[in-house]
């Protein structure tokens, strides 16, 4: 299907618009919470009242199925922001500071304001997703806010400019289209914080940019996901949850699973359960189903099939290749070696390739050896080898049996570390990354009764009194024993216990020098 024509932003608009956010952000509109709801509400009702088109958008730039598009997409929008909607009272109220006697007449917050104007810039592979959850964090964080569609989405990227106006308040809310001249000038201008959903090329650019006015970014960028597979696992349930985690969005997603690492003399195994799991996945075949996107873009249809034309492992599944359709097939690559062509870079299709190890220990050391991914997955039902992978590996997240749903999950951040990006969306993860935490106090006059000492001139009595109001009980040193104080400290509670559950408690007044001995004890800190 041919692409939807999308009209691009006039670079010549662009600072004007970024201008006129910013005067309407400091009107102060947004910091109302109830201005906040409305635009969630409305942005809730923008997706599920067009769910058709927005079905049919997804359609059109990636041949997405219906049932993908509202399972990984837009079910997940339209929740996520309406938890944003019933959740922002709570995340934005100020929240007190930790008990501390010396400041407590201070009255020490922190208040949770919006960082300014922000921008988003999106990707084609997820175009609702990676757009529409960090938009709802940035809504009830306050900010006004500009969104950079992909324009390889363009059906999405047109029908989101089309509705936008219809349903949130313009003079807030702002979209610009374009490619590379528009996108230059969007990072050319100074923003309150930027996040990029992306590849780490135009990643570094972005964060470079960014540098020329200290602006904070999030940066979510993918990476190669590795898998360990412990061969006493379920293999038939292994491969029935890595195919569906890799073949949806016909392997177009930054959290797909890239690679498998599993001993050689399961290898066999494997493969005969991907086998079985892919006739039953498309028993007409891939190509005729309705239940398989397509890429979505010539550029990375050929970048793809020439990194399958490349390899020299063993392709046992699929491997067939449409240009016309920018269809490839699910498609399983058995003896991958390090140094294959699919292994050079971020795979980003339907591809799974099986790297054989020795053991879980050199399957460690290999991930070790290359850049963080974005996520890790495992298959074991083994509790030692899961912490172990836990305590061996970096990852922005590592999850058992399973793939892909952690970004899903209320209350997870979504976010990677080092390569595959820094900074999280997604829930009150992305209402933190869009809002500045201010600290606050407010001292009252009468306070100064006990602040005056701070004031010279300085003497020794007052150095000994700021010593013992300010410095803290210091733990026990390295390799000592704790103190008489200290022990008796932990084993108050328990003793007090026992003495209350004999019926001894009634006659504690009895022992009122007991008492006060352990009370000299733990002030003298001895």
């Amino acid at each position: 299907m041919a692409p939807v024509e999308l009209k691009y932003t006039l670079v010549d608009d662009i600072s004007s618009i970024h201008d006129s956010l910013k005067a309407e952000f400091l009107k102060g509109k947004s910091r109302s919470i109830e201005f906040r709801k409305q635009q969630l509400s409305q942005f809730a009702y923008m997706m599920k009242d067009n769910l058709p088109l927005f079905k049919e958008a997804l359609k059109q730039d990636l041949g997405k199925p219906e049932f993908e598009a509202l399972l990984s997409e837009m079910s997940l929008c339209i929740d996520e922001t309406v938890q944003a909607y019933n959740k922002v009272d709570k995340w934005a109220k100020p929240e007190k500071a930790p008990f501390n006697l010396n400041f407590t007449l201070l009255n020490p917050r922190v208040l949770k304001e919006p960082k300014g104007v922000v921008l988003i810039i999106g990707a084609y592979n997820y175009p609702a997703f990676v757009t529409f959850s960090p938009m709802a964090g940035a809504i009830a964080a306050g900010n006004a806010v500009v969104l950079k569609p992909s324009e390889t989405s363009s059906a999405m990227a047109a029908l989101v400019t089309d509705l936008f106006p219809k349903y949130l308040d313009p003079s807030m809310y702002r979209i610009v289209n374009g490619a590379i001249p528009e996108t230059t000038k969007l990072l050319e201008l100074k923003w309150d914080h930027i996040m990029y959903t992306g590849n780490g090329k135009v990643g570094r650019i972005v964060a470079a940019a960014a540098a020329k006015h200290l602006t904070p970014v999030s940066l979510e960028l993918g990476g190669k996901n590795p898998v360990f597979i412990d061969p006493s696992y379920d293999l038939k349930l292994a491969a029935k949850r890595l195919s569906w985690g890799r073949f949806s969005n016909a392997g177009q997603t930054c959290t797909a699973p890239d690679y498998i690492l599993i001993p050689t003399e399961a290898q066999d195994k494997l493969v005969a359960a991907f086998t079985e799991v892919y006739n039953a996945f498309y028993p007409d075949g891939p190509l005729k189903s309705e239940s398989y996107a397509r890429i979505g873009s010539d550029a990375q249809f050929a970048r793809i099939k020439a990194l399958l034309d490349d390899t020299k492992g063993d392709v046992v599944l699929g491997g067939e290749t449409d240009a016309e359709q920018k269809y490839i097939a699910p498609t399983v690559v058995r003896d991958v070696s390090p140094e294959d062509s699919l292994m050079s870079q971020e795979i980003f299709g339907p591809i799974l390739a099986i790297v054989p190890v020795k053991d879980m220990d050199e399957a460690i050391a290999f991930v070790n050896a290359r850049d963080h991914p974005l996520a890790a997955y495992a298959f074991t039902s083994d509790a030692k080898l899961k912490k172990k992978l836990i305590d061996n590996t970096q990852s922005g997240a590592i999850a058992f049996n399973e793939t892909l749903l952690h970004a899903a999950i209320e209350g997870l951040p979504f976010g990677g570390i080092g390569e595959s990006g820094t900074g999280h969306h997604s829930g009150k993860w992305g209402f933190n990354t869009f809002t500045h935490f201010r600290s606050t106090f407010d001292a009252p006059k009468f306070a100064e009764i006990a602040l005056n000492n701070r004031y010279p001139p300085y003497s020794e009595k007052k150095s000994k009194l700021m010593e013992k109001l300010m410095l803290p009980r210091m733990p026990p040193r390295v390799g000592a024993s704790p103190s008489l104080a200290a022990r008796i400290k932990a084993w108050l509670p328990a003793l007090l216990c026992v003495l209350l559950a004999a019926g001894i408690g009634t006659r504690l007044t009895q022992h009122t020098a007991t008492l006060a001995f352990v009370q000299r004890l733990l002030s003298s800190g001895k």
